[in-house]
C-alpha cells in the first residue's frame, strides 16, 4: 500500500495537464512520468511505461475515450484509467468502464475529490457523484439502446439526451467542443439509424426506447 503510483496523464490543454501534475504531486505517493497531447501518443507512452495510474482527457484532438480505453487497456491491463470529462458523465459512464476505465471524474472536481478517487482505487473500490446516484437510472440508458437495437455511438446517444432535454444545438456544439455542422452531420446519422426523417419522430423513437429501457430493469 505503501508504493509510488506511477503516472500517465493524457489530455488536450497542457494548463490542465500541468495544474493536474501539482495537485498529483502533492501527494508524495503519485509520480507523474509523463504528459502526452494526444491519443497516439498516449497509447504509445502507456505501452511502454505500464503505469499505475492514467489520467485521460475524454476528449483528445485525434479520437474519444472509447477507443483511447480499449487500446490502452490491451497494451496495459494492469493501469488503472480514470476518464476526466466536461459532459455528464452518468451517460458515458457504463460505456468507458465497459471498456476499462476505473472511473470518471469531472473537470471540475475538487483536488479533494480526485484524491479520494485515486485512495479509493488504491483499496479497489471506485467513487460516484451523488447526484448520479439520485437519479437512480440503473442500468443506463445506452445499455438499454444497445440491447434494444438502436445501435448509436455514445457521443449520437449523449447528443440525443441533450436534445430531448431541450438543449439548443449551439450548445451541444459548445459541449463537445465541435462545430455547428458537426451537430447537423451527427444528426443526419441518427436519423438514418433510427429510420426516421424529422427531429420530432427521433425524439419520439428515443424516448420510447430509453423508457422501454428504465421499465425492463425496475
Amino acid at each position: 500500500m505503501n508504493q509510488v503510483w506511477r503516472v500517465v496523464i493524457v489530455g488536450s490543454h497542457p494548463t490542465s495537464m500541468l495544474g493536474t501534475k501539482l495537485i498529483l504531486e502533492e501527494e508524495k505517493k503519485l509520480s507523474v512520468l509523463s504528459m502526452v497531447s494526444s491519443a497516439q501518443e498516449g497509447i504509445k507512452v502507456v505501452g511502454e511505461i505500464q503505469p499505475d495510474l492514467v489520467m485521460l482527457d475524454y476528449r483528445l484532438p485525434d479520437m474519444t475515450a472509447e477507443t483511447v480505453l480499449e487500446q490502452m487497456k490491451l497494451s496495459s491491463p494492469e493501469s488503472h484509467i480514470i476518464v476526466m470529462t466536461d459532459n455528464d458523465g452518468l451517460f458515458l459512464m457504463q460505456a468507458l468502464i465497459s471498456r476499462g476505465a476505473s472511473g470518471l471524474l469531472s473537470k471540475g472536481a475538487s483536488p479533494f475529490q480526485l484524491m479520494h478517487m485515486i485512495a479509493g482505487l488504491r483499496e479497489g473500490v471506485t467513487t460516484l457523484p451523488l447526484d448520479w446516484i439520485k437519479q437512480a437510472i440503473w442500468p443506463l440508458n445506452s445499455t438499454a439502446m444497445n440491447e434494444g437495437g438502436l445501435p448509436l455511438s455514445e457521443t449520437e446517444t449523449f447528443i440525443m439526451e441533450r436534445i430531448v432535454q431541450g438543449i439548443t444545438y449551439d450548445k451541444i456544439a459548445l459541449e463537445i467542443e465541435v462545430s455547428r455542422r458537426s451537430i447537423d452531420n451527427y444528426l443526419r446519422k441518427i436519423y438514418v439509424k433510427l429510420g426516421v426523417n424529422t427531429r420530432a419522430q427521433a425524439i419520439e423513437k428515443y424516448a420510447l426506447y430509453t423508457h422501454q429501457g428504465r421499465q425492463m430493469y425496475a
